[in-house]
């Protein structure tokens, strides 16, 4: 299970990253599981946190964006995976250091004409923390 803070709760969440939205990495409450952030914080202990990234590149912007994102996912995924019984992953991202996705491009020559080499990354990273005690979902 996944949570994220917002304001004196703790909400359980599912990644909703879109490359069309404004703000492409975003989490969407699910409303299965709820919590003070007092109880939370006062029953649980950090057992670890983690940075998670990720790049891709293309030819198409598009498609190197939702790369991007897909690998993110796919790795917030793995991290849940391998939660251990009574162990939650915490979105400990805060506004002002959000992740954002970035793009850089190049020029290239590709069979005599000039096209465009997309590099993505996320910056700064989402930044995760795995919790235990007696609330932990």
């Amino acid at each position: 299970m996944i949570l994220r803070r917002y304001g004196k709760w703790y909400h359980s969440v599912q990644p909703n990253f879109n490359p069309a939205a404004m703000t492409e990495i975003g989490f969407q409450r699910d409303r299965v599981f709820s919590v003070s952030a007092a109880d939370f914080e006062g029953g649980n202990r950090a057992v670890s946190t983690e940075k998670i990234g990720a790049e891709a590149d293309g030819d198409v912007q598009r498609h190197a964006e939702r790369e991007l994102l897909g690998k993110l996912e796919q790795a917030l995924r793995d991290h849940v995976a391998a939660l251990g019984p009574g162990q939650v992953l915490v979105v400990m991202n805060e506004r002002t250091d959000w992740p954002k996705t970035r793009e850089r491009r190049e020029g290239v020559i590709v069979d005599g004409e000039n096209r465009f080499h997309f590099h993505w990354w996320v910056d700064p990273p989402l930044k995760v923390g795995v919790f235990e005690g007696e609330v932990a979902g």
